[in-house]
């Protein structure tokens, strides 16, 4: 039985913790194989001095790396609304997006390894002809919405929005439609008015 999707309409939400943890699982392989493999050897076979010296600098990037991403995962918001989605991030420089479920041409699941033994997954969204906070144009993936524990119930609710509302495209091309046809019309009344002024002048 499916859990009830807890994210409600109008209502802010963010990634699952265990996202947090997906974060810190990421920077602890990439300490062990990025910088242990060549720290280790300097710690055992170099002079006090290089080892504080190469010992601080690091500490501090490792420090810094850790309190980045508490503060980067408290940033991550989302909200969908009944016409759109909008969303938050940024520790130091804040970034702001609005997705319109009209706009939206289809959504992957993004689930690594990892993820998957965390239960969470990423939501690709993508949108066709607009460009938003990214400047790209047609089929883009305009946003993800990441660590998501119960990404496919929010896939569907998403694609029911989406699926409820007419693509632009289609609207435009509606409204060009009948501004052609008007204007087809219009030009045949200017034809008859012609025709018809064209006689008056000939039996006057």
């Amino acid at each position: 039985m499916k859990e009830e999707l807890k994210i409600k309409l109008g209502e802010e939400f963010k990634p699952a913790p265990q996202f947090k943890k997906l974060y810190y699982i990421y920077f602890v392989l990439a300490v062990i194989f990025g910088i242990l493999v060549w720290y280790i050897p300097i710690l055992l076979f170099t002079p006090f001095e290089v080892k504080f010296g190469f010992s601080i600098p690091i500490l501090a990037v490792l420090i810094f790396i850790v309190y980045w991403i508490s503060k980067y995962y408290d940033s991550m918001v989302y909200k969908l609304t009944k016409d759109e989605i909008v969303w938050r991030r940024g520790v130091w420089f804040k970034n702001t997006g609005i997705v319109p479920y009209n706009r939206i041409t289809n959504i992957d699941i993004g689930q690594g390894p990892i993820s998957r033994m965390l239960g969470i997954a990423s939501l690709k969204i993508q949108t066709a002809g607009y460009s938003g906070s990214s400047g790209g144009f047609g089929g883009v993936a305009e946003i993800k919405i990441e660590g998501v524990k119960q990404f496919e119930e929010l896939r569907e609710l998403i694609m029911e929005f989406v699926r409820g509302k007419k693509p632009i495209a289609v609207e435009t091309y509606g409204e060009e439609s009948i501004n052609l046809k008007i204007l087809n019309e219009l030009v045949k009344i200017r034809k008859l008015l012609e025709k018809s002024s064209e006689k008056r002048m000939k039996y006057t």
